[in-house]
């Protein structure tokens, strides 16, 4: 039989993982972690702007911010910040590509997740209006 988790079960446990990833562009290794669900929400909200009043996708530096968002160091910090974006995409792209499949992997987000997400939150032909 199954246990029916409780309130505390749920908040008390340690539900984050990490993975290891080598960067041999870099010298060495990242920490990946898995996002939150707050943390996750947030990523996906960078990856919309606001032009003229509409809603559209945002894809400057969409690897460099899922990033930003998981690379941590051994205390759990994220080392990079909004202000890191730009310098950070500047990097490998090899480097980057192999550290983006991982957080994509462990964060549970298809390949094609990122653009499932931005098509989810950009509002169709009647500019996102619901009436008639």
């Amino acid at each position: 039989m199954t246990k029916i988790l409780s309130k505390a079960d749920i908040l008390e446990c340690h539900d984050m993982r990490f993975e290891t990833v080598p960067v041999p562009e870099w010298g060495g290794s990242v920490r990946i972690r898995t996002l939150s669900g707050a943390e996750r929400d947030a990523f996906e909200a960078t990856l919309m702007k606001v032009v003229d009043g509409k809603r559209v996708p945002d894809m400057d530096n969409l690897r460099a911010k899922l990033l930003a968002a998981t690379v941590v160091d051994e205390e759990d910090k994220q080392i990079f910040g909004v202000q890191d974006l730009v310098a950070l995409g500047r990097k490998s792209a090899i480097a980057i590509d192999r550290i983006f499949g991982v957080a994509q992997r462990i964060n549970g987000m298809a390949p094609d997740a990122v653009e499932d997400a931005i098509k989810n939150s950009t509002p169709g032909p009647s500019d996102g209006s619901i009436s008639a």
